[in-house]
Protein backbone atom coordinates (compact mmCIF):
# COMPACT_ATOMS: atom_id res chain seq x y z
CA UNK A 1 0.00 0.00 0.00
CA UNK A 2 1.29 3.16 -1.11
CA UNK A 3 0.49 6.40 0.89
CA UNK A 4 1.24 10.35 0.13
CA UNK A 5 2.69 12.24 2.95
CA UNK A 6 2.96 15.91 1.91
CA UNK A 7 3.42 17.28 4.55
CA UNK A 8 4.35 17.38 8.76
CA UNK A 9 0.61 16.95 9.43
CA UNK A 10 0.24 13.23 7.11
CA UNK A 11 3.15 11.83 8.86
CA UNK A 12 1.15 12.69 12.36
CA UNK A 13 -1.84 11.23 11.07
CA UNK A 14 0.35 7.74 9.84
CA UNK A 15 1.81 7.98 13.30
CA UNK A 16 -1.00 7.99 14.75
CA UNK A 17 -2.93 5.23 12.71
CA UNK A 18 0.05 2.62 13.63
CA UNK A 19 -0.35 3.88 17.17
CA UNK A 20 -3.77 2.90 17.31
CA UNK A 21 -2.52 -0.67 15.78
CA UNK A 22 0.09 -1.55 17.77
CA UNK A 23 0.65 -4.66 20.09
CA UNK A 24 3.35 -5.88 22.12
CA UNK A 25 5.75 -7.83 20.15
CA UNK A 26 5.52 -5.78 16.88
CA UNK A 27 7.92 -3.90 14.80
CA UNK A 28 7.59 -1.17 12.99
CA UNK A 29 10.67 -1.06 10.80
CA UNK A 30 11.20 2.18 9.00
CA UNK A 31 13.16 2.57 6.04
CA UNK A 32 14.66 5.17 3.57
CA UNK A 33 17.22 7.28 2.89
CA UNK A 34 18.93 9.97 5.05
CA UNK A 35 16.29 12.58 5.47
CA UNK A 36 12.98 10.79 4.93
CA UNK A 37 11.30 11.16 7.96
CA UNK A 38 12.08 7.70 9.55
CA UNK A 39 12.82 9.48 13.25
CA UNK A 40 10.02 11.74 12.52
CA UNK A 41 7.12 9.16 11.75
CA UNK A 42 8.89 7.14 14.69
CA UNK A 43 8.10 10.44 16.89
CA UNK A 44 4.63 10.78 15.81
CA UNK A 45 4.03 6.76 16.87
CA UNK A 46 5.20 7.96 20.34
CA UNK A 47 3.42 10.92 20.66
CA UNK A 48 0.21 9.33 19.62
CA UNK A 49 0.78 7.12 22.26
CA UNK A 50 0.46 9.53 25.06
CA UNK A 51 4.40 10.14 25.62
CA UNK A 52 4.44 13.97 26.29
CA UNK A 53 8.03 14.55 26.30
CA UNK A 54 11.42 15.32 24.05
CA UNK A 55 11.92 11.92 21.80
CA UNK A 56 15.57 12.01 20.56
CA UNK A 57 16.40 10.21 18.03
CA UNK A 58 18.67 7.21 19.07
CA UNK A 59 21.36 7.68 16.61
CA UNK A 60 24.13 7.87 19.10
CA UNK A 61 22.55 5.70 22.06
CA UNK A 62 21.38 3.06 19.28
CA UNK A 63 18.28 2.20 21.92
CA UNK A 64 15.60 4.48 23.74
CA UNK A 65 12.58 2.96 25.67
CA UNK A 66 9.54 4.66 26.85
CA UNK A 67 8.28 2.32 29.30
CA UNK A 68 5.20 4.23 29.98
CA UNK A 69 3.45 3.37 27.06
CA UNK A 70 0.42 1.04 25.91
CA UNK A 71 2.19 -0.93 24.72
CA UNK A 72 6.03 0.27 25.41
CA UNK A 73 7.65 1.26 22.91
CA UNK A 74 11.38 0.15 22.19
CA UNK A 75 13.01 2.82 19.71
CA UNK A 76 16.39 1.87 17.91
CA UNK A 77 18.35 3.49 15.47
CA UNK A 78 20.64 0.53 13.68
CA UNK A 79 22.70 3.07 11.51
CA UNK A 80 25.97 2.69 13.75
CA UNK A 81 25.76 -1.19 13.70
CA UNK A 82 28.92 -2.35 11.18
CA UNK A 83 27.69 -6.10 11.47
CA UNK A 84 24.37 -7.53 12.68
CA UNK A 85 25.66 -9.55 14.72
CA UNK A 86 25.65 -6.29 16.91
CA UNK A 87 22.23 -6.16 17.89
CA UNK A 88 22.77 -9.36 20.33
CA UNK A 89 25.34 -7.19 21.98
CA UNK A 90 22.99 -4.88 22.87
CA UNK A 91 20.37 -6.87 24.21
CA UNK A 92 17.75 -6.06 22.13
CA UNK A 93 15.82 -9.13 22.72
CA UNK A 94 15.66 -8.13 26.66
CA UNK A 95 14.56 -4.67 25.42
CA UNK A 96 11.84 -6.10 23.00
CA UNK A 97 10.21 -8.37 25.94
CA UNK A 98 6.39 -7.50 25.99
CA UNK A 99 7.45 -3.88 23.90
CA UNK A 100 7.13 -3.29 20.18
CA UNK A 101 9.93 -2.08 18.48
CA UNK A 102 10.54 0.95 15.62
CA UNK A 103 13.25 0.50 14.06
CA UNK A 104 15.11 2.79 11.68
CA UNK A 105 18.10 1.29 9.73
CA UNK A 106 16.74 -2.42 10.31
CA UNK A 107 18.62 -4.10 7.83
CA UNK A 108 21.53 -2.76 9.94
CA UNK A 109 20.52 -5.32 12.09
CA UNK A 110 19.52 -8.24 9.78
CA UNK A 111 15.94 -7.03 8.94
CA UNK A 112 12.82 -7.53 10.64
CA UNK A 113 10.30 -8.53 7.54
CA UNK A 114 10.35 -12.32 8.30
CA UNK A 115 8.69 -12.12 11.66
CA UNK A 116 4.76 -12.29 11.20
CA UNK A 117 4.24 -8.85 13.78
CA UNK A 118 6.61 -6.52 11.30
CA UNK A 119 5.01 -3.52 9.32
CA UNK A 120 7.74 -2.42 6.97
CA UNK A 121 7.32 1.48 6.24
CA UNK A 122 9.68 1.86 3.53
CA UNK A 123 9.80 6.37 3.12
CA UNK A 124 10.96 8.16 -0.17
CA UNK A 125 11.34 11.77 -1.04
CA UNK A 126 8.48 12.82 -3.69
CA UNK A 127 8.58 16.48 -4.33
CA UNK A 128 8.04 18.39 -1.74
CA UNK A 129 6.58 15.42 0.67
CA UNK A 130 7.11 11.95 1.06
CA UNK A 131 5.18 8.69 0.40
CA UNK A 132 5.63 5.62 2.46
CA UNK A 133 5.04 1.89 0.67
CA UNK A 134 3.84 0.13 3.43
CA UNK A 135 3.92 -4.01 3.61
CA UNK A 136 2.33 -5.31 6.29
CA UNK A 137 4.05 -8.73 8.02
CA UNK A 138 1.19 -11.98 8.96
CA UNK A 139 -0.29 -10.75 12.29
CA UNK A 140 -1.14 -6.64 10.56
CA UNK A 141 -2.71 -8.65 7.95
CA UNK A 142 -5.96 -8.29 9.89
CA UNK A 143 -5.06 -4.99 11.28
CA UNK A 144 -3.65 -2.89 8.61
CA UNK A 145 -6.57 -2.03 5.49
Amino acid sequence: MTIALPDLAAMEALGARIASLLQPGDVVALTGDLGTGKTTLARAIIAALGHQGEVPSPTFTIIETYDGLHPPIVHADFYRLRHPDEVHELGLDDYRDGAALIAEWPDHAGGFAQEPGCLSVALEKVGEGREAVVTAGETWQSRWP
